[in-house]
């Protein structure tokens, strides 16, 4: 081995997140010959940022290994799942650009871990209880008390077996009875005081129907599933920490196959809510349009707003992994679908606040058509054609009459060039009774001509749009939902709507140039000098919308 060679093998180990050292001494250990990852989501609501964060690790971890990753619904509560959400998170999945080995559903498992269920009542491990939740939660104690042992702790096995039989059969009423495990009522992990195992819901399962009344607890479920399916790596987020000795539990008492679980620390973003409750909240009581809002922070809405799924995966990486909770800030993931959409997004101009601009010296009906570069990243590449004539909108900031130092775009008297096109000069402010300025009265320099004539160079260069060929669309001006950065952290008494962002949303018109509405790459496009924006199904034949995605300034900085 060379020295070289040597040197970019340490780098290597020591770019290696803990999973990944995890995984790569198990695999040269022998332990296993190949991984296996599951991403398990709960099929009660639209997957957020977070979970994007768990899939791109999951399904990542496992394509750097050459291992495999399953998809598992873990539906084991019928009142709050659907098969709405279960199409939605499989959408979601496959276009942050990953395929499962498998589709698998806990249901599938019901008969499997009913059988284990049994098999724990049999060696004295389960029991059936009778006591109310409350009762159940009073008798477990505190984390300095022990909790008290339940007055049907010690029935026999006959006795369990006969009334977990009965529960399944749909003899006993919601909440009437629970089978717990039995473990140790003074154990110092609280979750060890006799949890819940089963729990009895009449209610139809999206899948099963009404065939089970009796639903198993995650706890009791996750870690039998991970086992059936031979998992080798089951990855969950930090809060699952306490639960890991319970997991390693049932698969020891019931002696099968030793999936373990490793956790890692959840995405917290600044300006965002990940809870499900609250952004069902959000949904239900119509602060936003729905689950693909493009303000919330579920794939489908970030997917709305115009982020790909190459931003989405750049900025899991850039997230990275670790064992300690921490808040991203949101401008990173701005930053990460910026850089994507650089390199890859055509440019429009369009005017969103416009003010009109005459050409006094331009010929009555005269139209020139100028070529202007799709992407400037790709010089040699596609152009579009872009029409000029003496009638023309630009933006209404693009134009001061007292302007400070160092403004470098219109002013009377002063000259800028018209991208693409001539340089400009104001030569009269019209105004209307009220003092508003409605039009810009100009002369354009024909030597000045992109390609003829001689170049001469002006410090500003402003953006512009035909008025006879503009076409009018909607633009949607998104910003954060919520104005406080640590929303995880809001002060007590607070609620964390008190916080919702009023101009999180502003919808005006603008006017663009005629190719836009020719373009059909499918990905946000950049209105030049102003931000990037994709365009919404809302649109119609008759009027175009568009999201604005992000803007274009960026004082975010990678270190």
């Amino acid at each position: 081995m060379t020295t070289e060679t040597a040197v970019r093998d340490v780098n290597e180990i020591r770019n290696l997140n803990f999973l990944e050292e995890i995984i790569e001494n198990d695999l040269a250990s022998g332990k296993y010959e190949s991984i296996m990852t599951r991403f398990p989501p709960e099929p009660n609501g639209y997957l957020h940022i977070g979970h994007a964060k768990s899939i791109c690790l999951n399904f990542g971890l496992a394509k750097k290994y050459g291992g495999k990753t399953n998809l598992r619904f873990d539906d084991t509560n019928p009142v709050k799942e659907d098969t709405e959400y279960v199409d939605s998170i499989k959408e979601d999945i496959k276009w942050l650009g990953f395929e499962w080995a498998g589709e698998y559903y806990a249901s599938d498992y019901f008969e499997q871990l009913y059988e284990w269920a049994e098999e724990l009542i049999k060696k004295g491990l389960a029991y059936v209880d009778d006591q109310s939740q409350e009762e159940i939660r009073a008798g477990r104690g505190t984390v300095s008390t022990p909790g008290t042992e339940s007055p049907y702790r010690n029935r026999s096995v006959e006795e369990n077996l006969r009334l977990f039989r009965e529960m399944r059969d749909g003899k006993y009423a919601d909440g009437e009875k629970v089978l717990r495990a039995k473990i140790d009522m003074a154990h110092p992990n609280m979750l060890f005081r006799d949890p819940l195992m089963y729990r009895i819901i009449h209610a139809s399962h999206h899948r099963t129907g009404d065939k089970w009344c009796i639903y198993p607890m995650y706890d009791y479920a996750h870690g039998e599933c991970d086992s059936i399916e031979h998992i080798t790596h089951s990855i969950c987020t930090l809060e699952f920490d306490v639960h890991r000795p319970l997991y390693d539990w049932f698969i020891e008492k019931l002696g099968i196959f030793p999936s373990h679980q490793y956790e890692f620390a959840r995405l917290n973003l600044t300006y965002t809510v990940m809870s499900k409750r609250k952004l069902l909240e959000l949904v239900k009581n119509g602060y936003v349009s729905g689950w693909d809002d493009p303000r919330m922070p579920t794939i489908c809405g970030i997917r709305r707003r115009g982020y790909t799924p190459e931003s989405i995966r750049m900025f899991a990486d850039k997230v990275g992994v670790a064992k300690r909770e921490n808040i991203i800030d949101l401008q990173l993931m701005e930053w990460c679908v910026r850089q994507d959409l650089n390199e890859r997004s055509n440019r429009y101009m369009a005017v969103l606040d416009p003010v009109k601009l005459t050409l006094t010296d331009w010929e009555p009906g005269k139209v020139e058509w100028f070529e202007a570069p799709l992407n400037p990243a790709s010089p040699d590449g596609p152009c579009r054609r872009v029409p000029f004539t003496g009638e023309l909108y630009i933006d209404r900031d693009d134009f001061m009459e007292e302007p400070p130092k160092k403004y470098f775009r219109l002013r009377p008297g002063g000259e800028v060039r018209l991208k693409y096109a001539y340089i400009v000069k104001c030569e009269e402010v019209v105004k209307d009774s009220e003092g508003n300025i409605i039009e810009l009265k100009c002369t354009h320099d024909p030597a000045s001509r992109p390609g003829g004539g001689e170049w001469r160079k002006v410090k500003g260069t402003i953006h512009w749009v035909s008025v006879p060929h503009a076409v009018k669309v909607e633009a949607r001006i998104y910003d954060k939902l919520f104005t406080e950065a640590q929303m995880g952290q809001i002060p007590e008494g607070k609620d964390y709507k008190d916080y919702l962002n009023p101009d999180s949303l502003k919808v005006q018109d603008a006017f663009a140039e005629p190719a836009l509405l020719e373009d059909n790459s499918g990905l946000a496009v950049q209105f030049e000098r102003i931000g990037y924006f994709f365009k919404d199904p809302d649109s119609t034949p008759e009027k175009a919308v568009f999201n604005r995605t992000t803007t274009l300034k960026d004082s975010f900085r990678i270190e």
